[in-house]
């Protein structure tokens, strides 16, 4: 058996390159066989495509012609986040620069677990993270792999910069992430805070730091600016002035709002967010890089000493002290591949102007969006956008009618909206991170919807 092509090397790119015209060709022809934003049929008739089509996963004898035939099936069977009427979930459609760029990171395939397999790689993230940081006000910052790991190191930070304990107080609007990593590094019970305008209410968050328990100042209060479910920003600079008279951290989980910072139009929104002492940004949402591309980035540079570990065949002592790089203590994780590359290349090619124009396309469709829904008796309206999301659901239905009528877009292949609670009633949402929508692609959004409860999918 001859010894398949590698991707680097003098040859790489002569083996790369027919692959890429195979790649490109499935793409194209997977996208054409869905039609539409997801494969129609729901989860067996996915299923059902995929297993035909991989047939045996690990054959006795390779089939060469795998790599066609597996793109095909992937691109036909995928929710293809670049298609107008795919608005569920902060699942951005990623840059083209972004993702060549990506590919280049996976043909040179460095590892930051250390510099001498990740030279370049290396410098690249310490400049990126340092730029990044100072966009928050901050001093450094490290690369994540999303919103998840951004805001678990914030409460490890917090923990350790606090003696081994903190207690964790946040809203009733938070990500999930942030009360399961203190479930995952054993600290006390989280309190949660109401938010019933789905924002953290400072005075409630005063009351809370007034009630607890211990001693002053072991607390870390996370705020949120940009929720999940509404795109909502909590108070910020209120919120870190009740944690300044209290003696308590902040972290701020900007992980979909933190992009709002590029736009001269919505920087404002984050008024407040240089308080904190660590911010989470995730690039791959109002971002529009590939998964992962996520951040954490601190106030105090020193907080990140905790992480500090040492492991001789990667970062010995007098490797360190003569000078090479010591890359531990840049994540929990050891093998990390370089998602800095797609990012510096995207801040590089579109600068602050581009991106910031892309912010403020996609938050003017969901006013855009917001206004047809507002004008429309046939549905109602949860509230305008803050950023670029919208709830919204038909007049007078039930919630059990709007749940079938996403269910059967979803099904049907037609549409990918996703459901929000708020205010004690369902809600579809519509997140919009494709700069590319039209107009006409919001009246169809809503057409779609009103067809389908109409037709008696979703009965009231």
């Amino acid at each position: 058996m001859r010894t398949p092509p590698l991707a680097s090397g003098p040859r790489g790119p002569h083996h790369l390159r027919p692959l890429l015209d195979t790649v490109l060709g499935a793409l194209r022809t997977g996208a054409r066989a869905r039609g539409g934003p997801l494969p129609a049929g729901g989860p067996d008739a996915v299923t059902a495509a995929v297993r035909d089509a991989v047939g045996d996963v690990l054959p006795d004898q390779g089939d060469p012609d795998a790599l066609r035939t597996l793109v095909h099936a992937f691109a036909q069977g995928a929710a293809d986040p670049a298609h107008p009427l795919c608005a569920a979930h902060l699942h951005c459609p990623p840059l083209a620069v972004a993702a060549a760029a990506d590919l280049a990171a996976s043909v040179l395939n460095p590892s930051l677990d250390s510099w001498d397999q990740a030279p370049a790689a290396s410098a690249l993230e310490t400049l990126l993270t340092r730029a990044l940081a100072r966009e928050t006000g901050h001093a450094d910052g490290l690369v994540t792999t999303g919103g998840t790991e951004a805001n678990q190191l914030a409460v490890l930070l917090a923990r350790e910069a606090h003696g081994g304990t903190v207690r964790l107080v946040h809203g009733a609007n938070a990500h999930h992430s942030l009360p399961r990593a203190a479930w995952l590094l054993g600290l006390p019970e989280p309190v949660a805070v109401p938010a019933p305008a789905g924002v953290l209410d400072p005075v409630a968050l005063d009351d809370a730091l007034t009630r607890l328990p211990g001693p002053r100042g072991r607390v870390l209060v996370a705020a949120t600016a940009g929720t999940t479910d509404a795109g909502l920003i909590d108070p910020l600079p209120d919120i870190a002035a009740r944690c300044a008279a209290h003696g308590a951290r902040l972290h701020v989980d900007a992980a979909y709002g933190g992009p709002l910072l590029f736009s001269d139009r919505h920087r404002s929104r984050l008024t407040g967010l240089d308080a904190a002492h660590t911010v989470t940004l995730d690039l791959h949402k109002l971002g529009w890089q590939p998964v992962p591309a996520g951040l954490l980035t601190v106030r105090d540079a020193h907080d990140l000493s905790a992480l500090h570990h040492r492991a001789d065949y990667l970062n010995a002592d007098d490797d360190t002290e003569a000078g090479l790089p010591d890359l531990l203590g840049r994540s929990l994780r050891t093998t990390r591949r370089p998602d800095v590359l797609k990012l510096a290349v995207t801040l590089r090619t579109l600068g602050r102007t581009g991106l910031g124009a892309l912010v403020d396309r996609v938050c003017a469709h969901a006013r855009e969006f917001a206004d047809l829904v507002h004008d429309d008796p046939r549905f109602d309206l949860h509230d305008r956008p803050v950023i670029s999301t919208v709830l919204f659901r038909p007049a007078h239905a039930a919630d059990t009618a709007v749940a079938v009528v996403r269910r059967h877009l979803l099904t049907a292949g037609r549409a990918v909206l996703g459901r929000a609670r708020a205010d004690g009633r369902l809600w579809l949402k519509a997140t919009f991170l494709n700069p590319a929508t039209r107009p006409d692609d919001l009246t169809a959004l809503l057409t779609l919807v009103h067809h389908a409860h109409a037709e008696g999918q979703g009965p009231r």
